[in-house]
């Protein structure tokens, strides 16, 4: 693309094509698409729609049909979390193409932006109580196996949890452990790449789609005995009913030289202003969210002894 003028339009649909492309959680995850046409405030609540859940019924042919709502639910979400990454550019700089900006400014910003989202669906998991990881009982396998999504399969199974739309999300540690098992192993080696074609670890390992991020982390330290938090890294496996993420689009100023723009239930909003007493241009993107459980029995955390 030629070297043009980026207009906040223009700039808007590539940092949310970026900015979908780089996230790990929110694709796994609930989302809710009908607030993505009416512009919110930080601290609005908005009614997120649930799921349907229907019960199959005997036929009998004298009584007829027996008919159920199909209310789907609804649950206050709060979109409490704006995301910001705000940074001057030079006038050169807003007359690069499109390639170019994305690639030194853009794509750096929207990793940033998808980085915090992350971190906010991953913090759900202090609200999640079933836990697999240590092997004993009912439990086949430790946290640092693949054999592990044996039991959280389990866990979802008793809880009567569909099987499809299972993910499992784990930290560098616990992958770098998977993927040094024999079964991975034979299944890289197979010449089957099926199975790891879709995510860093696998795909259907054990009814699971596994993926990786940074977000989820070890302790830095080992934590003092008896303080009952986690001494490995704290994944988590769950179905995509188990959490919701809301994005809203941010009300826009009037007069304002700004855009916004939203696909499949996110929303992002890029301004820019001349900034007079520097001589720069201030960029300025940020997203409007809020994170919720839907159903804690829908996700088991994966994760070794605590202290």
């Amino acid at each position: 693309m030629a070297n043009q003028f980026l207009t906040p339009q223009l700039i808007a649909q590539q940092a949310l094509a970026t900015l979908y492309e780089s996230l790990v959680m929110v694709p796994l995850v609930y989302t809710d698409i009908s607030s993505e046409f009416t512009a919110q405030k930080p601290g609005n609540t908005i009614m997120v729609r649930k799921p349907a859940v229907f019960q199959a019924q005997n036929f009998v042919q004298g009584s007829g049909i027996q008919l159920q709502s199909a209310n789907e639910g609804n649950i206050p979400v709060t979109l409490n979390q704006v995301a910001d990454v705000s940074f001057s550019v030079t006038s050169q700089e807003l007359t690069l193409s499109i390639v170019n900006f994305d690639e030194q400014l853009l794509t750096p910003a929207c990793m940033a932006l998808a980085e915090k989202i992350d971190r906010d669906i991953l913090s759900l998991r202090s609200q999640i109580t079933q836990t697999v990881g240590v092997q004993g009982g009912n439990n086949v396998a430790n946290w640092n196996a693949p054999e592990v999504l044996i039991d959280a399969a389990r866990v979802l199974d008793v809880a009567k949890v569909p099987v499809d739309g299972r993910a499992v999300v784990t930290g560098p540690y616990t992958k770098a452990n998977w993927l040094n098992s024999q079964l991975l192993k034979f299944v890289m080696n197979s010449g089957n790449t099926d199975a790891l074609r879709k995510a860093s670890i696998g795909q259907n390992l054990f009814g699971f789609d596994a993926y990786q991020t940074q977000n989820v982390k070890a302790p830095t330290s080992a934590p003092a005995t008896g303080s009952g938090l986690p001494t490995t890294e704290a994944g988590v496996a769950f179905h995509q009913s188990a959490f919701c993420f809301a994005s809203a689009p941010l009300e826009l100023a009037p007069g304002s030289f700004a855009s916004v723009q939203s696909y499949s239930g996110l929303s992002v909003r890029v301004a820019y202003q001349y900034d007079i007493l520097q001589k720069q241009t201030i960029v300025s993107l940020d997203t409007l969210y809020g994170v919720q459980v839907l159903d804690p029995n829908r996700a088991c955390l994966v994760q070794g002894a605590l202290a």
